[in-house]
């Protein structure tokens, strides 16, 4: 009988073993079990659900029982064992998808000495971004150093002074800006008092082509950011990757791009500027369980938006949908 015991106690252990442990010293497999979503792997795993699409190539956030999934981001290991050390630095490059959270995870650090690191003022970051994950906190500039920066497809001013340890007000005041409108190839000051009105001899055309660029670069990275929780649950009052209520979610994600909203959907209705045509972006507010706006999400192109329902969490939906179409309030913009 004792026998048979430890028999069953080593194949109980060999089970174990199968399901969390690693295929190889480069990644950590998880076997789908019925009942498992990529949200519930996130929270188990402690990593972001795009984290675990992009190291799976998943397109989107379907799994099927027995499917083998990576949970651990490809050779992090070989990163993490040389952050002990403060003689030595390493980088990491940034991702299209990365978060500072899933990165200082990765890197174990936390997200405040990453920050620290890379002298970061938010938690804004940009793919291509070269970020220290090892090593010593930068030395502050001198104010006095002269520098400059060109502008880059997909920056907008509030990263860019960010970056710079500058705030955004010095950043449009040293190059004399009237409007956070910027365009690719542009140069900006980065120290110096500020600048002199320039005299220009654009077109009106020029201005308005500028003006649609920027607006549309700060689009795509809303929608960009709206996705990336796509499957996180609804939470009453919720405000954070681990649950979100519809104005709480709306709120976060506006905030990652250096937009501040209300809280509340109804506030979020009367700050907000009514638009003549819905494009994405925008804000699309529906009446449901009382009179008046008490729902809203983001439009992102193809009568479709993405919000935070109770049902589902975060997900996409059709405006045509036989429950939302006939709830519809309209389309306002911060933009």
């Amino acid at each position: 009988m004792k026998k048979q015991l430890m028999t069953v106690a080593a194949t109980a252990g060999f089970l174990f073993t199968s399901f969390s442990g690693s295929a190889s010293a480069h990644e950590k497999l998880h076997t789908v079990q019925s009942g498992d979503s990529l949200w519930k792997l996130s929270v188990s795993y402690n990593v972001a659900i795009n984290d675990i699409k992009t190291w799976n190539k998943l397109s989107t956030n379907t799994i099927y029982v027995n499917q083998r999934l990576s949970v651990l981001a490809p050779h992090s290991h070989t990163s993490t064992t040389s952050v002990s050390t403060n003689t030595t630095e390493s980088t990491y490059v940034v991702k299209t998808g990365d978060t500072l959270w899933g990165i200082s995870k990765t890197y174990r650090l936390s997200i405040t000495k990453l920050k620290s690191l890379n002298d970061l003022k938010s938690d804004t970051i940009y793919p291509g971004q070269r970020l220290k994950v090892s090593g010593v906190s930068p030395a502050t500039a001198s104010a006095s150093a002269s520098s400059t920066y060109i502008v880059r497809s997909g920056d907008n001013l509030s990263t860019i002074a960010a970056r710079h340890n500058l705030s955004l007000s010095v950043l449009k005041s040293i190059n004399n800006l009237n409007s956070d409108v910027i365009y690719p190839g542009q140069i900006l000051k980065l120290s110096g008092a500020a600048a002199a009105p320039v005299t220009t001899n654009v077109a009106n055309a020029t201005t308005t082509v500028t003006a649609t660029y920027s607006t549309a670069s700060k689009v795509d990275a809303l929608i960009s950011e709206a996705k990336k929780y796509i499957g996180v649950p609804y939470v009453w009052a919720g405000s954070t990757p681990s649950g979100f209520d519809c104005s709480g979610y709306l709120n976060y994600v506006y905030s990652k791009v250096g937009i501040t909203i209300p809280r509340t959907v109804e506030t979020i209705w009367n700050a907000t500027k009514p638009v003549s045509s819905l494009r994405a972006g925008d804000l699309v507010f529906f009446e449901t369980y009382k009179t008046g706006p008490s729902h809203a999400g983001i439009y992102i192109g193809n009568n479709k938006f993405i919000h935070a329902g109770t049902s589902r969490g975060v997900e996409i939906s059709d405006m045509d949908n036989t429950y939302w179409k006939p709830r519809y309030l309209g389309a306002k913009t911060t933009f």
